[in-house]
């Protein structure tokens, strides 16, 4: 298990157990917050899509001053057309700005609000290290039930489409541990909230699939995933975690087991690759992408994109390092993932009694610059909620895009449109749903996001601009996905 990848950082897990006062679990009759029948649910308690065949007195990135109508096709999905607006007398009310919807390129689906569960409020990590929260996780996964794994997810999936997030691609874990109960509540929570979020569902090994027990360590796990993805159709993705594994050897055995299981299956492919800031350490991005090409990725499985998430090791680069990466990339459907608000808790940690400053790195992928000055395919993703793997921060990807602002001091011309992109429309097209830019166009995909309120008082700041949006989007927002407004409210 994580165990061996552990002690190759001098991390003794066992010891980082028993450390942990779990304390007692809640008893058999407490309070749950859990929606009535959970696993029985066939509707969700809010109001159905409404079809949408205007959208008036809008603004548009490409117009910040001009209000304009856009024409929407619900039959279709599409935007028909976009038309000035009128100008009637008396003036209407000040003009809302609409922007394409969100996505998540990379979220965990059956880990999320761990800490805001009552089954689970005896696991508080006892310190804020990856091995505390590895081994608290852990605990948790032992309990988890469909009921949990359902209201979890409902949770999750309520307050992404609140936010406007009408894609997103859930990890969902198989390993002898949970078995594939969480594939299994993806695939219903996939099915429920089909009409206000498109859920792909990646099937992911967290654990070693080459490093455990016996002589075939990892067996087990490999089997359930396998079966997932050649047998379940509502699985669309493959992904595993090659640092887990014990040594470079298993590392790069379990890159080839993953893409040649994606184009087995004719699924895309999503690594959490190279999570170290160790210099010293050999980035394993070069055998990934040494191995798509071996393996004829682009002709085999040309439907497939390949994500990279974290890659905290890419950050220690130089220039030349950089250049190889850009000419290795070169014709590959690769989309790196930053993941920031995982990254900066975990990594970049300062040595013992050097708390107080001194030189820390970052430790979360350049993104902004990794577009605009190499032209790399990078997007934002949220990554975890409410666990202690990320104990901050909510299910807004508008939240990680503000982040990103101070992050990578990102307040020039141009950078705003770039963060706004990589929770939407890169992010997009990064999980195989088509891409765009931050532009609103006729025959494009009717997903919108409207930022404001129809009616709002006077003293409501109105958000003209894409940079206003990023820099705090504010409360209110109207959501429309495939030209249906989509509520998600009690």
């Amino acid at each position: 298990m994580a165990a061996e990848f552990l002690a190759t950082h001098g991390i003794d897990l066992q010891a980082e157990l028993s450390a942990v006062q779990f304390g007692p679990p809640p008893p058999d009759n407490a309070p749950s917050p859990s929606p009535p029948s959970p696993t029985t649910a066939t509707t969700l308690p809010f109001p159905a899509p409404c079809p949408l065949t205007t959208l008036p007195n809008i603004l548009l990135p490409s117009s910040p001053t001009t209000p304009h109508t856009i024409h929407l096709s619900p039959s279709t999905s599409l935007i028909t057309h976009i038309t000035p607006s009128p100008s009637p007398s008396p003036p209407p009310q000040p003009p809302l700005l609409a922007l394409p919807s969100l996505c998540h390129p990379h979220i965990h689906l059956d880990k999320a609000h761990l800490h805001s569960h009552p089954a689970f409020s005896h696991l508080a990590p006892p310190t804020s290290t990856f091995a505390a929260a590895l081994a608290t996780t852990a605990a948790a996964k032992a309990l988890f039930t469909p009921a949990d794994l359902l209201t979890r997810g409902h949770w999750l999936l309520a307050e992404s489409a609140a936010a406007g997030v009408t894609h997103l691609r859930a990890f969902v874990e198989a390993d002898p541990a949970v078995g594939l109960a969480g594939v299994r509540a993806g695939i219903e929570l996939q099915r429920l909230w089909r009409a206000r979020c498109a859920v792909q569902l990646c099937v992911f090994a967290q654990d070693p699939v080459f490093s455990g027990a016996g002589d075939d360590g990892g067996h087990e796990t490999r089997a359930l995933v396998e079966h997932a993805a050649l047998q379940l159709p509502a699985i669309e993705a493959v992904g595993s975690t090659p640092y887990v594994e014990a040594d470079a050897a298993r590392a790069r055995r379990n890159v080839l087991w993953a893409v040649r299981l994606a184009v087995r299956s004719g699924k895309h492919v999503d690594f959490h690759l190279d999570y170290t800031l160790d210099a010293t350490a050999e980035p394993l991005v070069w055998f990934v992408l040494a191995t798509l090409r071996a393996e004829e990725w682009v002709r085999r499985n040309p439907r497939g994109t390949v994500c990279l998430g974290h890659c905290t090791r890419l950050t220690l680069f130089g220039a030349a390092e950089w250049a190889r990466l850009c000419a290795e990339v070169r014709g590959l459907p690769v989309y790196f993932v930053g993941l920031p608000t995982s990254d900066l808790y975990m990594m970049g940690r300062p040595a013992a009694g050097e708390e107080g400053g001194r030189d820390r790195a970052r430790g979360t992928l350049q993104v902004v610059w990794m577009v605009r000055a190499l032209g790399l395919n990078a997007v934002l993703g949220v990554n975890n909620v409410g666990n202690a793997f990320t104990p901050w921060g909510g299910a807004d990807p508008l939240g990680v895009a503000a982040l990103g602002v101070g992050v990578y001091q990102a307040g020039a011309e141009g950078d705003a449109e770039v963060l706004y992109e990589c929770v939407s429309t890169r992010a997009r097209e990064a999980i195989g749903f088509g891409g765009g830019s931050v532009e609103v166009r006729e025959g494009e995909g009717a997903d919108l996001v409207v930022y404001g309120r129809e009616g709002g008082g006077g003293w409501e700041r109105r958000r003209r601009t894409v940079r206003e949006v990023v820099g705090d989007a504010g409360r209110h927002r109207m959501v429309v996905k495939g030209g249906y407004r989509i509520v998600v409210e009690q």
